[in-house]
């Protein structure tokens, strides 16, 4: 039981971290086009953040991403050890990235630790590969998805306002970043808060196997562990991440108002699209991919690409880096415990 406990307030407040590490994500081309300050902004982000619990709640009627997340590894290969091990290893490379400035995948970060410290205890059986390579899968598919609508949209939009005026349509678009940012946050909340929701609920299932206090299926997760998780995510957002606000929001390419709106839409979209498909993505490979796809749309050289390339290696390592700490941090558990 005791254990347990751990894990839970060390899921949360791995929330929390993911909510600053990942705030930039929901407010960087709203501060960088100055439509709102940046206290405006993350208050602006929270909310919408916490929003995202009642419509995962009472609209969608589910948590999927949160089913996926806590069938990463085998039920019967699912210890706390294990668990506790993964979201330590999650903390720390979330705090590194952060601590350096890289918006690396929070996601990629937490699966990344529960696989690796399964691999260690149990071998490679221990993980649900199919779900693996779907996950990994989209590190590249989710910002060139991204990529592409905020390419085809800025375009569609250029040709829109072709005969408008440069500034009644700054103007314009200021207005509606707010709407964007919005949509963007809450397809954050939905989908981030709910992998952590996922490795709660897979703790509690071992706890549960070992007839202690637990639930027998991810169904059964009580409403205040959703509740938590949304709401540790909403106050780490409302906690700022500046560092890599700076890099999302100016290193990629310069952001203009209309360029905010639809890269934050692009972002959006995509993160709805696979909430419908119940796949954890990083909301941070998503708006990064729509600034680049607005920013190739004025030229290719617009986009610093040398930035870019730095973003997707640290995307590349996240996984296995990830991993390898979660197998080490295992280890050293185990001599303990």
């Amino acid at each position: 039981m005791t254990l347990l406990i751990i894990i839970i307030v060390l899921g949360l407040l791995f929330d929390f971290i993911n909510g600053f590490h990942d705030a930039a994500n929901s407010i960087a081309t709203i501060v960088s086009t100055k439509v709102l300050t940046p206290f405006q902004a993350v208050i602006w982000a929270a909310f919408f953040n916490f929003l995202a619990f009642f419509i995962s709640k009472y609209i969608i009627g589910e948590f999927g991403i949160a089913n996926t997340v806590s069938k990463t590894v085998y039920e019967q290969y699912i210890t706390l050890p294990i668990i506790l091990a993964g979201v330590i290893a999650a903390i720390v490379w979330n705090l590194f990235t952060w601590w350096q400035g890289i918006p690396s995948s929070s996601s990629h970060t937490l699966i990344g630790g529960f696989a690796g410290s399964a691999i260690m205890a149990n071998g490679w059986g221990a993980i649900h590969t199919s779900i693996i390579v779907k996950i990994a899968a989209f590190i590249f598919l989710a910002p060139f998805i991204g990529m592409l609508i905020a390419f085809l949209v800025t375009l569609l939009v250029y040709r829109i306002c072709r005969h408008t005026s440069h500034l009644r349509a700054e103007v314009w678009f200021k207005h509606l970043q707010l709407a964007s940012s919005a949509l963007f946050s809450i397809g954050h909340g939905l989908n981030d808060s709910q992998k952590v929701m996922g490795i709660i609920a897979a703790a509690m299932i071992a706890s549960h196997l070992n007839g202690e206090f637990g639930i027998a299926s991810v169904k059964d997760i009580p409403d205040w562990v959703a509740f938590a998780c949304f709401t540790a995510i909403s106050l780490g957002t409302m906690s700022g991440g500046w560092k890599i606000v700076k890099t999302m929001g100016s290193k990629i390419t310069k952001v203009t108002p209309l360029e905010g709106v639809v890269a934050e839409t692009a972002g959006a979209i995509t993160l709805y699209l696979t909430e419908y498909l119940k796949i954890p993505v990083s909301t941070t490979h998503t708006i990064a991919g729509s600034i680049i796809g607005v920013g190739a749309t004025k030229r290719l050289s617009a986009v610093r690409w040398g930035v870019t390339k730095q973003l997707m290696t640290a995307w590349v390592l996240t996984i296995p880096v990830s991993a390898v700490l979660g197998a080490g941090i295992f280890i050293l558990l185990s001599t303990f415990m």
